[in-house]
């Protein structure tokens, strides 16, 4: 990469203390099977040429421009867009973008832990040959037989999935006991913390649906994933592929003697299943589930939010109620108030007739009744007021 670019071996604990922002758009981490990671500093046109992709695979990857969840099967590589997770997978090496990312570094991490395991196992398995105790390495080598672009995409599914999965428990968290709390007490406070909660979910919803869809798209289409078969693809050299097993097996008569018939029937099945995809299927879908559950739980706090909507609004109606109530209430008692005021308006005006002479005590007798009344509709009021709770004691 002379020409290309920097390469410098990569530390995971030197990264961490790398800025994000004093970071070129152009860096990446390339891992490749022993685990070994090395920083490249490269513009795009090397990373095309290196692992063949076109430049429309590799825009999806910029961190600058906002694409949806991907997952491209190409002639010798994966292209990966899972959130902060923008990678390209090949058969023996994994370029990984932005590296030194937060939510990046675990990933990487993971990938020099768990990558080493096929090649450390396939060496201890030669080893085995010259002594008999190396049988049990050889049967531990076994336990993990992924391709090693099947693994590179695990610890990226798993990494995006437990990703997703905490940023809902978080949510969670918080949601629950402010819907709790809105409920005892309907406050403006209270309703613009649900507000900002309801929009994160909102996002956090889109997130997770994108992923799973994603995956779910994959595991409709066979020829798909027949796609993100990297070593079987460029395999077809190799003793154990294709139509190369049985020249090899004509040419070395003795190693051939040598297998035993599962071991060739083993090799048929291989030849004659090529587009055989039931190991990336249930990869796949071990990890649909998980963002399925994922996207369940959200969905139960969706309807969770609705349902405490649903409760606020009965008891704002039921509170609509009441005021009407006490209009009514208030409308019936100036009506009586009304009469009182319309006699006492007809005994205070100035016109001459002849009841109202020497009656004096009349109009005083009418006064007094209106203010009692006027005195037991206010304490009636203010009593059933108190009793429905629309003002305080």
């Amino acid at each position: 990469m002379a020409g290309d670019g920097s390469v410098v071996p990569a530390d995971p604990g030197a990264m961490t203390v790398v800025k994000k922002k004093t970071q070129s758009s152009r860096s990446w981490i390339l891992i490749d099977a022993s685990g070994h990671g090395s920083l490249l500093d490269v513009d795009k046109y090397a990373i095309m040429n290196r692992v063949q992709i076109h430049a429309r695979d590799l825009r999806i990857l910029d961190p600058l421009l906002s694409y949806p969840s991907t997952i491209l099967g190409r002639e010798k590589a994966i292209v990966l867009n899972l959130e902060h997770i923008k990678a390209i997978i090949t058969a023996e090496e994994v370029l990984l973008r932005d590296p030194t990312d937060e939510n990046v570094i675990p990933v990487v991490e993971e990938l020099q832990r768990r990558l080493p395991r096929l090649s450390a196992g396939l060496q201890q398995q030669g080893d085995s040959k010259e002594y008999l105790g190396g049988q049990n390495d050889a049967e531990a080598a076994e336990e993990d037989e992924s391709p090693f672009e099947f693994r590179a995409l695990e610890v990226a599914l798993e990494a995006i999935c437990s990703f997703l999965a905490a940023r809902t428990t978080e949510l969670e968290m918080a949601a629950y006991p402010a819907l709790d709390e809105l409920t005892s007490k309907i406050s403006s406070r209270n309703l613009d913390r649900v507000r900002k909660l309801k929009s994160a979910m909102t996002r956090l919803t889109a997130r997770v649906q994108k992923v799973r869809d994603e995956l779910e798209q994959l595991l409709d289409d066979d020829d798909d994933m027949a796609d993100l078969y990297l070593s079987r693809k460029g395999g077809s050299s190799s003793p154990v592929s294709g139509s190369g097993a049985a020249n090899w097996f004509a040419a070395s008569p003795t190693i051939g003697s040598k297998i035993s018939r599962a071991s060739r029937a083993s090799l048929a099945t291989v030849r004659l299943n090529e587009n055989d995809v039931e190991e990336l299927e249930m990869l796949l879908e071990a990890y649909f589930s998980e963002i399925d559950h994922t996207l369940n739980k959200l969905t139960t706090l969706r309807e969770y939010i609705d349902d405490t909507e649903d409760y606020i609004n009965i008891q704002l109606d039921n509170h609509r109620n009441q005021l009407i109530q006490l209009e009514l209430f208030l409308s019936s008692g100036t009506v009586c108030l009304s009469f009182y005021a319309l006699v006492t308006a007809i005994f205070g005006m100035n016109i001459p007739y002849t009841w109202n002479q020497d009656h004096g005590y009349m109009f005083k007798w009418v006064v007094i009744t209106a203010g009692v009344f006027s005195a037991l509709t206010l304490v009636t009021i203010t009593a059933y007021a108190r009793k429905k709770g629309l003002i305080g004691s």
